[in-house]
């Protein structure tokens, strides 16, 4: 998700993306409350919780930022 506050990116997986992103526009995750709102940025599906978190977690890393930028999915 990308705040439309700030330009700021948040990562995360769900089962439910939409009312992953209701929850976080609603002010319900304290993490991102003060970034409101949101938008739905980027989204990958996958068959299983843990391939989701993997995936997540490597967006969370250096290289996984590259990866987004380099693929042209982010502009930073």
């Amino acid at each position: 998700m990308q705040s439309l506050k700030d330009g700021s990116f948040y990562y995360g997986h769900s089962k439910d993306v939409e009312q992953r992103l209701k929850s976080h526009n609603a002010g319900k995750v304290r993490s991102t409350k003060a970034r409101r709102p949101w938008k739905l940025y980027y989204f990958e599906e996958f068959e299983t919780k843990s391939q989701a978190y993997r995936r997540e977690m490597f967006f969370k890393t250096i290289d996984g930022y590259n990866y987004l930028r380099d693929s042209g999915i982010i502009k930073k």
